[in-house]
């Protein structure tokens, strides 16, 4: 796939969870367009890199769905530097985590996150969470215009 036609960015270094996630979203037909970054350096690079082969990714996202325990770079580092620029502040941030720690939840919403999911642990309640999450984002939720 073409780094230019991903709609989703998934953030996420747990292999299981990921594989999960995309599971739930295949499941929606939406998983043709996902790219994966295994952690938030990964993730920067992929959304701000000038000149690299995800230069532009940042124009066709309609969601990023982002874990904030992440290896290298923080899940709320990644989303305080989506957040301040201005090309990126309008895509839609999920943080889609294990921490219910009310500190996090605090953190993430003055960071700009549109929505916090605390990841649900029991199988098919999660397959359902993230299934309704991608139905939401991609299907129902209106972007302002270019």
């Amino acid at each position: 796939m073409n780094l230019n036609q991903a709609n989703i960015l998934l953030v996420e270094d747990n292999p299981q969870d990921a594989e999960l996630i995309l599971r739930a979203l295949k499941k929606q037909n939406l998983n043709e367009h996902v790219l994966v970054a295994r952690d938030g350096a990964e993730a920067l690079e992929m959304i701000f890199a000038p000149g690299q082969e995800g230069a532009g990714l940042w124009e066709n996202l309609k969601v990023i769905l982002l874990d904030l325990k992440l290896p290298k770079v923080s899940g709320l580092e990644v989303l305080e530097k989506i957040k301040t620029e201005a090309r990126t502040k309008s895509i839609p941030v999920v943080v889609l985590t294990s921490s219910p720690e009310e500190s996090d939840i605090k953190e993430s919403y003055q960071l700009g996150a549109n929505s916090y999911v605390v990841k649900p642990v029991e199988y098919d309640n999660f397959i359902q969470a993230v299934a309704q999450l991608g139905s939401y984002w991609l299907l129902l939720n209106q972007t302002p215009p270019d």
